[in-house]
């Protein structure tokens, strides 16, 4: 889907250009993730082949790793701002694979919640290995993560990563309410939205700003890039719920939905239908509601509605990041705003 002009295709007077605008984000940030999966499993010291087993399950190497190439494209970006400085700390690539750990905890909480069978095309763990087990090894993950963020050895990023801890709780737990007045009800969603899934993309890429620099008007850009990025993110994930099939989402379709949960799509979608907000009241509980909602949501412009706002969101996040010195680095994560509205799964 990016089709981006190779150096070796311009004459040299145009190469740094080409470098800096047309660097695949994920390439980018890759050659910082060597191993990464490798040294989340040396974090998780486990004995127990079976836990062993199941902590290491979601670790398997196949996913984007989304979140670690976002904070240590921040980290480059930041150390360049500051000062230069071409390398990414020690320091701020174990932020990276903290936040992987503590994002790969909550999708195995999220799924004993969520009682689901699927996550990334295969089954979850509670499927394969119990709801008692699942939440032990989503501790387990967690408590890890906690060691590696104590080993940094810095207050202040102890503190700022343990804010995302809190805010996942707190937004899981927005997501079991709703509220009856419509008007309170989008800003829920977009609470919810931000506790469980910017927070922590907000947190790591602050994390490493303030190890790399010690402005803090640059702590707050890598901060509002990290969440208008996150929610964009999730608003898009929103969609794909409604427009995806499930073999290509690697999850069952509609999901949200069979789960009682209104999104944004179901939100803006209420605005033409005012009858589903019965719906969204017993959260789609009677036979027929989830297939109706769904329906509704297709004849509305909920979709391009939600994924308007996920714009939005993104062209904040690249007015952010704008501010810093020019660099790949910086190109990279304009350019994942980018990828983050065009995904398709």
């Amino acid at each position: 889907r990016f089709h981006h002009t190779s150096a070796s295709h311009l004459c040299s007077c145009s190469k740094t250009v080409s470098d800096e605008k047309y660097q695949d984000p994920f390439q980018l940030g890759r050659k910082d993730l060597k191993n990464l999966y490798e040294d989340i499993k040396k974090e998780l010291l486990v004995s127990a082949a079976e836990f062993k087993e199941m902590c290491e399950y979601y670790f398997d190497g196949k996913g984007k790793a989304f979140r670690p190439v976002i904070v240590v494209l921040m980290a480059r970006a930041c150390n360049i701002h500051h000062n230069n400085s071409r390398e990414v700390q020690a320091s701020q690539r174990s932020v990276a694979i903290i936040a992987e750990m503590i994002h790969t905890a909550s999708l195995v909480h999220d799924d004993v919640i969520d009682d689901a069978n699927s996550r990334r095309g295969k089954m979850t763990v509670n499927q394969i290995w119990g709801e008692r087990k699942a939440v032990l090894a989503g501790d387990f993950i967690l408590s890890a993560a906690s060691v590696a963020l104590a080993r940094i050895g810095n207050t202040t990023i102890v503190s700022v990563l343990t804010q995302v801890i809190e805010d996942l709780v707190r937004g899981e737990f927005l997501q079991l309410g709703s509220k009856e007045n419509e008007n309170e009800r989008f800003a829920h969603y977009l609470e919810k939205t931000f506790k469980k899934t910017a927070s922590l993309i907000a947190n790591s890429c602050k994390a490493v700003s303030i190890l790399g620099c010690p402005d803090p008007k640059v702590h707050e850009i890598a901060y509002q890039y990290g969440k208008n990025v996150g929610i964009a993110f999730q608003l898009i994930d929103d969609v794909l719920d409604f427009t995806s099939c499930a073999d290509h989402l690697g999850k069952p379709a509609a999901a949200d939905l069979k789960l009682g949960l209104a999104t944004g799509p179901v939100l803006f979608a209420c605005r033409q239908f005012p009858e589903m907000n019965a719906l969204i009241m017993r959260r789609f509980s009677k036979p027929g509601d989830v297939e109706r909602a769904h329906n509704y949501v297709l004849q509305s412009d909920g979709v391009q509605q939600t994924t308007y706002l996920a714009q939005r969101y993104c062209h904040e996040a690249t007015r952010e990041i704008s501010k810093l010195r020019p660099s790949p680095e910086r190109e990279a994560l304009i350019q994942l705003t980018e990828m983050v509205l065009m995904r398709d799964k």
